[in-house]
């Protein structure tokens, strides 16, 4: 009889959640070419405008003629080469830690993480909008996992009372991908202070764009020195690609000896670490990036108050617009899609039932006048929306 493969599809395509990745015919940045056509693009995470900068670039060119386009092997063979060691230490610096590990993607950093701190008899406590990533990392990891209402302190705060477990982690986002809000972590950390828990954020998407140095949520918040596990990512602000986790330096030995993730998978190319060290240093000393950015957000805000959308509230460069049906969140995406600006159309599983929209980013990369093209699109578009006679 075989597997039935067929039937899901059909059904996601019928629910408007059937996903196809657009062909990509020139590098990221301001504009983008899909499937031979330029468009504006207001849907990547390069959110300081690095990921074609040429210094970037230069760099990795510099470094693969150096050490090739591949490590050859996992960090613990012989794939530790001086790109990684020389990035590990800067970002350790960055994020203020002892030390840091990297790891060839987010999701891996994740996971391995995740399951080399905690195991069967211990508990891990999850805001229910936490990227995906960490929701299969503690499944992955035997603890019993809880879920608490987003941004919400007493809800954690009930949970971990309540609970008898050996090791209690709790994790978060710090910036949340599809809805652009901050995690409440001062308020985080009182909870597991006391009571004996830690913490764990993902600063994904506030690396390099929070603090004016770009040192992430923690900074951002005043609480750097109260976060024992903090995971960033390089390929969003800082434009090149791999993840890594900082913390002290009895965290770091544990996940080199006990974070699978880690021990068992081929280290990252040594260009990609040598770009990155070149990456990190823009972010850090070009800090009218991030003031352009705030500015271009505002901008936005500003702007479509009186369009009459739900937008949704973030003061970081995700921008959501909150559609609701999945079918009319693809039909406005397209809408501006034939306007010449690309921005994607998020749909459940994703986000909750309900709550389709279009996830707006900025980049440093972007310039006002290209907000206010976006503005008036989105006004033809709701202006085009509201003509349409009802089916």
């Amino acid at each position: 009889m075989g597997f039935d493969l067929r039937a899901p599809l059909v059904e996601r395509r019928a629910q408007h959640r059937y996903r196809t990745p657009p062909l990509m015919n020139a590098a990221c940045g301001r504009t983008a070419v899909a499937d031979g056509r330029e468009y504006l693009n207001f849907c990547s995470n390069d959110y300081l405008g690095l990921a074609g900068d040429a210094r970037i670039v230069a760099a990795f060119r510099d470094a693969a003629d150096q050490w090739g386009v591949g490590s050859g092997a996992s960090h613990l063979v012989c794939g530790h080469q001086s790109p990684h060691q020389a990035l590990e230490e800067a970002l350790a610096e960055h994020c203020g830690r002892q030390r840091a590990l990297l790891f060839s993607n987010g999701y891996m950093a994740n996971l391995g993480a995740v399951t080399a701190l905690v195991g069967r008899g211990d508990a891990v406590f999850q805001d229910r909008l936490n990227h995906a990533s960490l929701l299969d990392a503690g499944q992955l990891s035997g603890a019993r996992s809880r879920r608490f209402a987003h941004n919400q302190p007493d809800a954690l705060a009930s949970l971990l009372a309540r609970s008898d477990a050996a090791r209690k982690l709790v994790i978060t986002d710090g910036v949340f991908s599809m809805d652009g809000d901050e995690a409440p972590l001062r308020a985080y950390l009182d909870a597991c202070e006391a009571h004996d828990a830690w913490l764990m954020v993902d600063d994904a998407h506030g690396l390099g764009v929070l603090d004016e140095a770009g040192r992430g949520s923690l900074w951002h918040q005043g609480v750097q020195d109260r976060v024992p596990v903090y995971m960033g990512t390089l390929g969003k602000a800082l434009g090149t690609a791999g993840a890594f986790v900082a913390g002290s330096d009895e965290l770091i030995e544990t996940l080199i000896q006990f974070a699978r993730t880690y021990v068992y998978t081929t280290a990252m190319p040594a260009a990609v670490a040598a770009a990155t060290l070149v990456s990190l240093d823009i972010a850090r000393r070009e800090a009218w990036r991030r003031e352009k950015l705030t500015a271009l957000v505002q901008r936005f805000r500003r702007g479509v108050a009186g369009l009459g959308y739900t937008l949704m509230d973030s003061a970081t460069p995700i921008q959501p617009l909150l559609v609701g049906e999945d079918a009319d969140a693809l039909a406005l995406s397209q809408r501006l899609c034939a306007n010449g600006l690309l921005i994607s159309a998020i749909r459940p599983p994703t986000v909750p039932e309900g709550q389709a929209r279009l996830r707006i980013t900025f980049s440093a990369a972007h310039e006002e006048a290209d907000v206010d093209r976006l503005l008036n699109s989105l006004e033809a578009a709701c202006t085009q929306h509201a003509d349409t006679p009802a089916r």
